[in-house]
């Protein structure tokens, strides 16, 4: 109970925040005001409308909001969303075009659990479907999950990918984006060594923090700066009874928001007040770039705090991946294991969050991996979010990427004979 009136705190802020911004929408929308020759009831209302708009969707999970893609034959196919394997922190989710041959690339995106729904990843998945069968990692607020299903940390990340890697099977292709890239290396190698069969095609590591000392960042020095017992004790905070997860132990995501926003307050600030001006002067719309944007920017989840405080011990401090000392479930795993998986690193050359040279020194690891399946790049002038879903990866990363997954899939793959049968499962198991 020690931390539960700290998370309802939080709660209540926002609550306050949203109905303050009604509020104001209210009064500076009232028709007595037309009467006055002064900008100042606009401005209140438009105000009310953006602050409103904005506290409410910190406590709303985003829909896909992909409908349909156009096929070869020039039609409009349905997009639907079906569940492939669901366990209790997270689904295998996979987006399923209606009245389509099936295509022959296979991709499964690893979305980030870093305060964010995996529907940050919306415009990736759009970008993909065209081309491709997509499945994705679908992680679920911590809030909403009951303490009995028990604890979850990177240990289990990285589990919960080995047995979504065995239930799409070894032709499946894998990209995975920020925070799980290295845990993502990690399932690859657990794989190598106990069932290589089941190891997928290609690995792509989209901005991951493999190394984080490789290229200090704000986000690497906080990490190294702050002791675990700090961080145990201002950030992490108990579910209140309002949810379904109510006394878990959390990273709240209001907290994570807070975090980012205060990275580029100067740049948040001006965007929301060019937003009050617009809603102001009547030229701002309902799905205009600033609400695309902040409408899932704002959308964020808890993390169960044993999965926070592992990244930030494990992978930040310790930097077992980075060092080749990572152990799951007692067990060490040797990335150099790799041997028949295509492995490509991709960042920004702006990244404030996973500078360059983080994510590339995944391939300094993979010492059993030929040079000719190994293959990086950095993108000019693009930042984190750019590297994923912005205009860099619409023009130039996507096709890079779309060509290495090509070039994998037409190389012979080879197979470890001595390795382990890989493990009976479970009826009714994918």
């Amino acid at each position: 109970m020690r931390y539960m009136a700290t998370y309802d705190l939080m709660e209540t802020s926002r609550n306050t925040s949203q109905w303050l911004g009604a509020t104001a929408l209210a009064m500076g929308s009232y028709p007595w005001t037309g009467l006055i020759p002064h900008p100042f009831f606009r401005i209140l209302a438009a105000w009310g409308e953006v602050t409103e708009r904005s506290f409410a969707r910190m406590a709303a999970r985003p829909d896909w909001n992909i409908h349909s893609v156009v096929s070869d034959d020039g039609r409009d196919h349905i997009v639907t969303t079906e569940p492939e394997l669901r366990r209790p922190f997270g689904d295998l989710i996979r987006f399923r075009v209606q009245g389509r041959p099936d295509r022959k690339r296979r991709l499964l995106l690893v979305a980030p659990m870093s305060g964010h729904y995996a529907t940050l990843m919306r415009s990736t998945v759009a970008s993909l479907l065209p081309d491709c069968e997509v499945w994705i990692t679908d992680w679920h607020n911590a809030r909403d999950i009951p303490v009995s299903q028990g604890t979850f940390d990177i240990e289990d990340y990285t589990l919960y990918l080995v047995d979504f890697l065995r239930c799409l099977g070894p032709d499946i292709h894998v990209i995975a984006v920020c925070q799980p890239g290295p845990l993502a290396l990690a399932a690859t190698a657990y794989l190598a060594g106990e069932d290589p069969a089941a190891q997928p095609r290609s690995l792509t590591l989209i901005g991951g923090p493999v190394d984080p000392d490789a290229a200090p960042t704000d986000v690497t020095d906080f990490g190294r700066r702050v002791t675990m017992g700090q961080l145990e004790q201002t950030v992490i905070q108990r579910v209140g009874f309002k949810y379904a997860g109510a006394g878990r132990m959390v990273y709240p995501g209001l907290a994570q928001l807070a975090s980012f926003m205060s990275m580029n307050a100067d740049r948040h600030a001006t965007a929301f007040a060019e937003q009050i001006m617009r809603v102001a002067k009547g030229e701002a719309g309902d799905h205009d770039a600033h609400n695309r944007f902040y409408d899932e920017y704002l959308a964020v989840m808890d993390m169960p705090a044993e999965f926070y405080l592992s990244t930030v011990e494990r992978i930040f401090k310790n930097r077992e991946i980075a060092c080749n000392d990572f152990v799951v479930g007692g067990r060490r795993i040797d990335i150099g294991a790799i041997t028949d998986v295509a492995i490509k690193t991709v960042e920004g050359a702006k990244d404030d969050i996973s500078a360059p040279g983080q994510c590339a020194a995944a391939l300094g690891l993979l010492t059993g991996l030929s040079d000719d399946m190994k293959a990086s790049h950095v993108e000019p002038d693009a930042g984190h979010y750019g590297i994923f879903a912005g205009r860099s990866w619409r023009n130039n990363i996507r096709p890079l990427v779309l060509d290495f997954i090509d070039r994998s899939s037409a190389r012979p793959r080879r197979r470890n004979t001595m390795a382990p049968p890989p493990p009976a499962r479970a009826a009714g198991a994918c």
